[in-house]
């Protein structure tokens, strides 16, 4: 999710409108709402929030300080002025980057994927065997032939290969993708989201690239840890039988019976 902060709603409306329109889930707030939500949100629903864009209001340096002393969440800072001075105070304020008004949707995205990529090291994309994720919005591919998807599927396959080394439960992957003031859309979209996409990469890979663990999460994996999780699925679904025979066997021996036909006998 982005969020883009400015006192003026024309240009909360039209940054959200702009970035919303390339697939990204954004949200505006004016300054003083901004510092209410930010002040009291969870580490979760901050862990939501790719970017903050900082437009033009009174103090706003003061917050970008503010931001960075909470969170590492990247923050861009629009300058509608030209003087080197007011960039170079964004910039030792905290801000990872500083554009110039006008600037284009797709420049913002840009500039996101250069600051993830100057802060965590990632790449343009991401790959698990004959699949390649990439993070600027295109496609993802398979040996390299475009597997065409709606912006939703994609977008969470994305945030799935952005976070390849750990689960992601429903809550994170909905607030990711949607936002998190999204009241119109139920959070269970994202388990009819997630079926339509496994079954597309099932298809195409010949495997389930998408390992889940109930209560656990989701997690995006590779051919060889796909054959793991299904050789361990099937090793606990074994087991959970198993266990069910044997308490049936304890059960009929607390009773004093030591086999079923047994009891079957004293029934009749």
């Amino acid at each position: 999710m982005i969020i883009i902060v400015d006192e003026r709603l024309e240009v909360t409306e039209a940054y959200c409108a702009s970035i919303g329109r390339e697939g990204l889930s954004t949200t505006g707030f004016t300054q003083v709402e901004f510092e209410g939500w930010f002040h009291s949100a969870g580490l979760q629903d901050l862990a939501a929030v790719e970017t903050i864009i900082i437009g033009s209001f009174p103090d706003r340096e003061r917050v970008i300080g503010a931001v960075k002393s909470r969170s590492n969440i990247p923050v861009i800072a629009v300058n509608e002025t030209q003087g080197l001075e007011s960039t170079l105070n964004l910039f030792s304020t905290g801000a990872d980057d500083v554009v110039r008004k006008p600037v284009h949707a797709r420049e913002f995205i840009a500039r996101m994927g250069a600051i993830k990529r100057r802060i965590c090291g990632a790449s343009r994309h991401s790959g698990f065997g004959l699949l390649t994720v990439y993070f600027d919005g295109r496609d993802p591919e398979i040996q390299g032939q475009v597997l065409v998807l709606p912006r939703r599927e994609r977008r969470i396959l994305e945030y799935l290969a952005a976070n390849r080394t750990r689960r992601v439960n429903r809550s994170l992957i909905f607030n990711a993708v949607y936002g998190l003031f999204d009241e119109e859309v139920e959070e269970s979209v994202v388990e009819s989201h997630i079926s339509k996409l496994r079954k597309k990469l099932k298809h195409a890979l010949g495997y389930d690239p998408i390992d889940t663990k109930r209560y656990l999460g989701y997690q995006l994996v590779g051919p060889g840890d796909a054959a793991n999780a299904s050789a361990v699925n099937a090793d606990r679904d074994v087991t959970s039988i198993e266990d069910v025979i044997s308490g049936k066997r304890a059960d009929l021996a607390n009773r004093g019976f030591s086999t079923l036909p047994e009891l079957l006998v004293e029934a009749a």
